[in-house]
């Protein structure tokens, strides 16, 4: 079992920057991709981004590729979405997730622990 406790959404202006934190606990984390989704009110979830525990290359959505990035820092157990030049379309419920499987897993059915989820509002 793992627990995930996410932070960071706010609103802010179009062209603005948040960074998003999903801190992880309750076993190890090694063997453990991360990823981050969103869903928009009456919309399906949408992937977002991705990333290893173990170091594993990063995925982006091709909407936020470019202007999102993905991180971690292994002493904190925590990984991190850094978002830049925000749009009003990126407005939706930010949901951190993780999964004992492959790298590159793109779809929320694929993820068993998942966040609470944070609001991100962007303005026009």
């Amino acid at each position: 079992q793992v627990q995930l406790v996410e932070s960071g959404g706010g609103l802010v202006q179009a062209g603005g920057s948040l960074r998003l934190s999903c801190a992880a606990s309750g076993r190890t984390f090694s063997d453990y991709v991360v990823a981050w989704f969103r869903q928009a009110p009456g919309k399906e979830y949408e992937f977002v981004s991705h990333i290893s525990w173990t170091g594993a290359p990063t995925y982006y959505a091709d909407s936020v590729k470019g202007r999102f990035t993905i991180s971690r820092e292994n002493a904190k157990n925590t990984a991190y979405l850094q978002m830049n030049s925000l749009k009003p379309d990126d407005t939706a419920v930010y949901y951190c997730a993780a999964a004992q499987g492959a790298d590159g897993l793109k779809s929320y059915t694929q993820y068993k622990y998942w966040g609470q989820g944070t609001q991100v509002t962007v303005s026009s």
